[in-house]
């Protein structure tokens, strides 16, 4: 009755609603209830509730490991899958973590003039500053 679908045949909204639907699973797990906006909300593609009934986060789903200029200072989380990883970080910690350990990032012609940065592979310095993000970890 059920069959599998492959990640590579869904369109580009697919993957999105696909990467959402896994991120909010990950967070279910931690007392999160999450909530899709119908546009960015401050930033953000959805609210993450905690059952705590005090904590909300607005998180931006990407399909890679992202800092950006327009996030910074927004109290924004980044939440992104890799194979069978699902990481949701700080961004603005982030940020500071690559400018203090790996500076050059910061001196690139993607950051410095359109103000964005993203691995589609990780290099390993930054899968290690993220592992502690990693919800599946």
């Amino acid at each position: 009755m059920f069959q599998r679908v492959a990640y590579d045949d869904l369109n580009a909204r697919q993957q999105e609603n696909y990467n959402f639907q896994k991120v909010a699973a990950c967070l279910a797990n931690y007392g999160f209830n999450c909530l899709r906006l119908t546009d960015d909300w401050q930033g953000a593609d959805f609210i993450a509730c905690h059952i705590d009934g005090k904590t909300v986060l607005k998180i931006q789903l990407k399909g890679r490991v992202t800092i950006a200029r327009k996030y910074l200072c927004k109290d924004i989380h980044i939440a992104f899958l890799h194979h069978e990883n699902c990481y949701v970080y700080k961004h603005d910690a982030l940020v500071r973590s690559i400018k203090e350990q790996h500076p050059s990032t910061m001196n690139t012609i993607s950051w410095r003039e359109r103000g964005n940065f993203s691995w589609v592979q990780p290099p390993k310095w930054l899968l290690a500053l993220l592992a502690k993000h990693n919800l599946l970890g």
